[in-house]
């Protein structure tokens, strides 16, 4: 996509000036960060996944932490449920 000029440095714009998404994402990361994710994306349908990392990469961060005995504190630690840690435990155990 091409870059939007909109002939103002960011430190010029208020947050509250933005529309929509574009004023969340501006209260939470600034401006700035509100104007490259409209250059990047603007017009585009974003979605954004439940889960943060992937499945591998919580299979190996289980593995790693996993002591016989920490479900509870896995499941809290990652936002999962025990039952979720406990199936990806047995699997990797298969």
């Amino acid at each position: 996509m091409r870059e939007v000029f909109t002939g103002m440095e960011p430190k010029e714009i208020k947050c509250e000036c933005l529309n929509g998404v574009y004023n969340e994402i501006a209260n939470l990361l600034g401006v700035e960060a509100a104007v490259i994710l409209h250059s990047a994306f603007r017009g585009q349908q974003i979605n954004f996944p439940v889960s943060l990392f992937t499945a591998e990469f919580m299979r190996t961060q289980v593995t790693k932490e996993y002591n016989g005995h920490n479900i509870k504190y896995l499941a809290t630690k990652y936002g999962y449920s025990e039952k979720w840690i406990r199936k990806m435990i047995n699997g990797i155990k298969k």
